[in-house]
């Protein structure tokens, strides 16, 4: 969907597609590339073309899904910021 949408932005489409054709090949994408598709789209206004087209629930389904995924690859790749605790005792 946001490769559908993403044609007038150049840059956007050209991750977008890049994208697509590595999950069409069966290939693992890597969450830096879905956090900067989220990321681009935003700042373009393309999430909120999808909402207004494909509805609120389909909308945020695709969201929820491309966030999940980011999110389990940065748990994988250990790369999540580290908590500090500040003892406060």
């Amino acid at each position: 969907m946001v490769l559908s949408e993403s044609a007038p932005y150049a840059e956007l489409r050209s991750v977008a597609q890049a994208v697509h054709d590595d999950f069409s090949a069966g290939r693992e994408v890597p969450y830096v590339a879905l956090k900067g598709i989220l990321a681009e789209a935003s700042r373009k206004g393309v999430l909120g073309k999808l909402k207004q087209r494909y509805g609120y629930d389909t909308f945020c389904e695709m969201v929820i899904v491309l966030g999940r995924e980011t999110d389990r690859q940065r748990t994988i790749a250990g790369d999540l910021p580290s908590r500090r605790r500040s003892d406060s005792r």
